[in-house]
């Protein structure tokens, strides 16, 4: 009898990570190398952040600093406060999120729905500024010193590293005949630099290429702007960045990454976020570099059901 892969989960928890990854079929030519997307939506939330909100979690656990009666906080506006706000739901904690008008209402409603006690600063271009992000974090931190409270602290917080190696470890198990080339798009660049390091430790030759939106080229030129990527582009360095672990920073049009979902979900079937199609139209660029008989790997950050008020699916010319 053939022993089956399906697993029972005793709590949702256990339901997080072991994630397909998909071959690009339509969108690349036979003179592109493979292409293949990990499809990180496959998530309890939709998105691999719950991979770094259960192991900040349970880091804070073991460490203490987490004890039960406690309230966590954080400030996100893309999907990592839709992680955390699940594993607080589940491990049974208050849990306050400092988050924006900025990002997708689907989002919001999100963390809601799980119980969270939702506080928004107001961005009064509706976009991700240079200077937003800073804002929710010194919010958060306020809340963070207060007695009973618990800053995760997403852009310190390395136990995140934890959650997002094991990425690079399933890449690896899927592909042991090696990976040629990594790309990913970075916020506090702990997904990217995290699969870096177990790719790299395997082999030095791999590439890694960190994305970032070309209208905020902080890692490429040195200067932030304004986007409506969510999730990426934080304004600042990225914490994780490691220079060791990256060979180049590729800055991609955001109209690029939304004309890619379009094409991803018309064309393939992936339905996903904006910069999941920075991450793809930048793997379709590596691949056509690289050419035949190479392997590009990238991730489906989120579900694109997060996006659906947003207008990245309506119907334009193109």
């Amino acid at each position: 009898m053939k022993e089956s892969t399906l697993k029972n989960c005793s709590s949702m928890l256990e339901a997080i990570g072991n994630t397909p990854v998909v071959k690009l079929n339509k969108l690349i030519t036979p003179e592109h190398a493979d292409v293949y997307v990990k499809l990180e939506y496959f998530n309890p939330t939709g998105s691999y952040k719950d991979r770094m909100a259960k192991t900040m979690i349970e880091g804070a656990e073991q460490k203490g600093n987490l004890k039960k009666g406690m309230t966590v906080v954080e400030a996100s506006g893309g999907s990592t406060g839709s992680s955390l706000a699940f594993v607080c739901a589940v491990k049974g904690y208050p849990f306050k999120i400092i988050s924006s008008n900025a990002f997708a209402s689907e989002k919001l409603k999100t963390m809601a729905a799980f119980g969270s006690d939702l506080e928004l600063v107001h961005s009064e271009s509706g976009k991700i500024g240079a200077d937003l992000i800073p804002k929710m974090v010194s919010r958060s931190v306020e809340y963070g010193e207060q007695p009973d409270f618990y800053l995760t602290d997403q852009f310190s917080n390395r136990d995140a590293l934890i959650g997002y190696e094991v990425i690079g470890q399933e890449i690896a198990e899927q592909f042991p005949q090696g990976v040629d080339a990594f790309c990913g798009a970075a916020g506090v660049a702990g997904m990217i630099m995290g699969v870096a390091n177990v790719l790299k430790n395997i082999d030095r030759e791999t590439k890694i290429y960190v994305l970032e939106p070309a209208s905020s080229p902080m890692m490429s030129k040195g200067y932030p702007g304004e986007h409506h990527v969510e999730g990426i582009g934080i304004g600042f360095i990225p914490p994780f960045l490691d220079a060791q672990l990256y060979d180049e920073v590729w800055d991609i049009d955001e109209s690029e990454g939304r004309e890619m979902c379009r094409a991803l979900a018309e064309q393939e079937g992936i339905l996903a976020g904006t910069s999941t199609g920075i991450n793809v139209a930048a793997a379709l660029k590596i691949a056509k570099e690289l050419g035949p008989g190479k392997t590009v790997v990238t991730v489906a950050c989120d579900t694109g059901l997060k996006y659906m008020s947003g207008g990245l699916f309506d119907k334009v010319e193109r």
